[in-house]
């Protein structure tokens, strides 16, 4: 599931490199947090928010194949000055 979702955030933003997706499985559960650079929110989220819900259709889509359940949190990448301090 992680790798689908890796291959297709990567082919959209322009920044690869900066695209961290945490994968953590709970009881049939797959919950993907995905971080992206700031100049790339943008274009995951989409006009209306219709890019990110067609990438959420499509992970929809694999899990029903794999009989699991699916859950994509988009979330705000963390400035570099707090993620050094840490």
């Amino acid at each position: 599931m992680k790798d689908l979702l890796n291959f297709i955030v990567t082919s959209l933003v322009t920044k690869p490199e900066a695209v961290v997706i945490d994968e953590q499985r709970e009881d049939g559960t797959v919950n993907l947090n995905l971080t992206v650079d700031q100049s790339d929110m943008g274009l995951i989220i989409g006009k209306s928010g219709q890019t990110i819900r067609a990438i959420r259709k499509l992970l929809t889509v694999r899990a029903i194949a794999e009989n699991i359940r699916i859950n994509l949190q988009l979330t705000e990448p963390q400035p570099a000055s707090q993620a050094s301090s840490e």
